[in-house]
């Protein structure tokens, strides 16, 4: 009889992890290769200056190289050279939709740089509702899969979390070292973890 209670625990507590992990949000895990992201919401790169070419910005979708091992999956790839004589700064955005973010306190992302192309090891991320902008500055990039998960409360200028509108992230002439590489994102979302 003690055999088959453990059994049923041990169900329980793993449906409970899944409704767990379900309870997730994902915004973006480009794994369809296309537009848009998981919310509906559209996304791409900007420049500071458009007319400059000595400073640019490019994303491209990254066939099998997903930090989950998906292998018919996509991660999303940032080309990006802020090494201009004029100040400089680019990056990509994803819109949210208004999303309601105020049940989760966590956004999570997966990076990694390019070891042959070079990389920056800090990057700037931003999120925005529709009334300010909050940046954070992320730092330890190397060239494997990394996930990062950061605190909502590191977004101090945030104010209604119920309802967003972007998350960007910048390379600037600044925080950026080398100032021309590639880095690869991946799994975007936002969870309840504290």
């Amino acid at each position: 009889m003690k055999k088959w209670v453990v059994v049923i625990l041990s169900i329980v507590l793993l449906a409970g992890q899944t409704a767990f992990a379900a309870s997730d949000l994902m915004v973006a895990d480009f794994d369809t290769g296309d537009k848009p992201n998981n919310l509906g919401g559209d996304f791409g790169a900007w420049d500071k200056d458009p007319n400059d070419d000595t400073q640019t910005c490019s994303v491209s979708f990254n066939f099998g190289d997903d930090p989950t091992g998906n292998t018919d999956g996509y991660s999303l790839q940032m080309d990006y050279d802020v090494d201009s004589p004029n100040p400089a700064y680019n990056g990509f955005w994803t819109k949210l939709e208004g999303e309601d973010f105020s049940k989760y306190d966590t956004l999570n992302i997966y990076i990694k740089g390019d070891a042959s192309a070079g990389y920056t090891k800090r990057i700037k991320i931003e999120l925005k509702d529709f009334q300010s902008s909050s940046p954070f500055i992320l730092n330890g990039i190397t060239d494997e899969w990394q996930k990062f998960q950061i605190p909502f409360e590191k977004f101090t200028r945030v104010k209604d979390w119920s309802s967003m509108n972007e998350f960007v992230i910048v390379f600037d002439d600044v925080n950026t070292s080398p100032k021309v590489g590639t880095i690869y994102v991946d799994q975007i979302s936002v969870s309840k973890e504290l």
